[in-house]
């Protein structure tokens, strides 16, 4: 006899808590957060969420998939069921705790219908494009307490746990994107005294990383962003975070077009189309020819190919690096320009470039509620913040010095283009983000296939079409807007601002107002202060410079 999704949910995690009970025991104290004092009286259990009923309830899944480097060793399961779960909800190495709870939040619909009511085995339409729930309830078997834990993992899907170099490699992943590219960039505008300003915002973001570990820690069932924000602010602070998150990935996604076109046009600067008296230019022709590519990507039914894929973006960000420092120590490219100590009248547009650089708050909430010793997230985010500054700002202070006041908005479109370091350094910087884009734009579009209260028959089909047009909608947009460290700036100061800066200490101080310490209030309010003031003029400064783009 068939069960509904609903019951299969319930029953798996009802004993799944009764299995983690068990396995708790012989923990001990190893995994404990040394930032209980924060917590409630009763501490974070292993339990299903109650904060992933509302939209969008696929953020964990596609955050997961879009922020992980996935591990080298794979384990599956032991029923071929729950194979099929892993391959598709498990695929990377930042499954959450309770992945029960992932099969639950995904049956419950965002807006039920009663065609649902009347067919409880109906998945989401959001979750189209995924390998299919089996909707035959898998064997479950209790577990008595003389049996190893061990044991449950070939009975219950359980998710992988990262290690702290693991989770090192996922948050240099997801803070040096592209924003090493322009940190040069960043220092032609602000001058030199301006990197203290990317000094600044490291410390600053490393202690708001640490703000959204205490707000995990305060009560059961936080385990990402909106989640801390719909405990803040309720459901309306769960949407709003979610919607700047979201727009802040499609942002990046226009970005990885631009990108395209600018340096695949430095390569091929004569390449042009003619149709029927419509001629296409080099930057727009890449830009079409980048859509056309990564449109198939998008389409995917399983992401976790190009999740492995653009694994290789750490090394492909360092090996530019590396490109830049050979090109100048080895090469001797430039050193003829000392360049400005500081431009008060561009500094805000330095400040948008700089703030880029430590967009990676999405993730964190995700990554700690993986990790297999949440004692060393502090370990993480310090060695994560530690190595991307460093890179930021030796990149920054190379390329400045190498080109000087003609420095353009990514280095490598100043590299000479004869030099075999020049092209390994464009064609890097040209590969990367055909596997990135995908990942960036899945979770934006997941979270539009939720509000689509369709049937199954139709969902694949409306999935299609939202993607498609996702896709084109970031071409149109790049197109508009071709200015890439601009609309970077833009970026950093409007969006970055918030979720980095000003959005978790705001639900720090409304989740933990009760035990928030006089100074802790203190230097929350400096931070949002900075925040505020850095978006406001960096946000004025690089729309203003757009606007005087366009006339000029």
């Amino acid at each position: 006899m068939k069960n509904s999704v609903s019951e299969q949910s319930l029953y798996i995690e009802s004993d799944e808590e009764d299995g983690e009970k068990e396995f708790n025991k012989g923990q001990g104290d190893g995994n404990d957060s040394d930032s209980s004092n924060y917590s409630n009286d009763n501490p974070q259990q292993n339990q299903p969420s109650s904060y992933n009923t509302s939209w969008p309830q696929s953020y964990r899944q596609s955050i997961d998939l879009y922020g992980s480097v996935p591990s080298p060793s794979i384990t599956f399961l032991g029923t071929p069921t729950l194979s099929r779960l892993s391959s598709s909800f498990l695929s990377s190495s930042l499954t959450r705790r309770h992945t029960p709870e992932t099969l639950s939040s995904l049956a419950k619909p965002l807006l039920p219908t009663v065609a649902d009511e009347q067919q409880p085995q109906q998945r989401r339409s959001s979750h189209s494009l995924l390998p299919p729930i089996p909707s035959k309830k898998p064997f479950i078997k209790k577990v008595s307490p003389d049996q190893k834990p061990s044991k449950v993992s070939h009975e219950l899907p359980v998710s992988r746990q990262s290690s702290n170099s693991q989770a090192v490699l996922n948050g240099i992943n997801v803070l040096c994107g592209v924003g090493v590219l322009s940190t040069p960039y960043a220092v032609k505008e602000g001058g030199w005294v301006g990197l203290f300003i990317l000094l600044v915002f490291a410390v600053l973001s490393y202690y708001t990383g640490i703000l959204l570990r205490y707000c995990l820690d305060s009560q059961p069932g936080l385990e990402t962003y909106p989640d801390i924000g719909q405990a803040a602010f309720g459901t309306v602070g769960r949407f709003a975070i979610s919607i700047i998150l979201y727009v802040e990935l499609y942002a990046c996604c226009v970005e990885f077009i631009i990108l395209e076109s600018d340096n695949l046009s430095s390569l091929f600067p004569n390449a042009h189309l003619s149709l029927g008296g419509f001629e296409l230019h080099s930057q727009r022709l890449f830009a079409l020819m980048t859509t056309l590519a990564v449109l198939p990507t998008v389409w995917l039914r399983d992401l976790s190919v190009l999740s492995y894929i653009s694994a290789g973006g750490v090394i492909a960000s360092v090996l530019v690096v590396i490109c830049l420092f050979w090109a100048g120590l080895v090469d001797h490219v430039g050193f003829q320009s000392k360049g400005s100590t500081l431009n008060l009248t561009t500094l805000p547009v330095a400040i948008g470039l700089y703030g880029f650089c430590y967009s990676g708050h999405a993730v964190f909430p995700n990554i700690y509620t993986s990790m297999e010793k949440p004692s060393q997230y502090p370990a993480f985010l310090l060695t994560s913040f530690g190595i991307c500054t460093l890179m930021y700002a030796g990149v920054a202070v190379m390329g400045y010095m190498m080109f000087g006041e003609s420095t353009q908005s990514q280095f490598t479109l100043n590299m000479p283009q004869d030099l075999v370091a020049s092209k390994i350094a464009v064609w890097t910087t040209v590969v990367n983000p055909f596997t990135k884009y995908a990942l960036t734009i899945s979770p934006v579009a997941m979270s539009l296939e939720e509000l689509i209260p369709s049937n199954h028959l139709k969902s694949h089909m409306y999935a299609i079409l939202i993607r498609t047009a996702l896709v084109i909608s970031t071409l149109l947009v790049a197109l508009i807007v071709p200015f890439f460290g601009l609309v970077m700036a833009l970026i950093g100061s409007l969006l970055t601002m918030l979720v980095t800066l000003i959005l978790p200490c705001a639900c720090f101080l409304s989740i933990l107002r009760e035990k928030v310490t006089r100074s802790q209030v203190l230097v929350c309010i400096l931070i949002i202060a900075v925040g505020i003031i850095s978006s406001v003029f960096g946000t004025y400064s690089a729309l203003s410079k757009i606007i005087a783009s366009f006339g000029g």
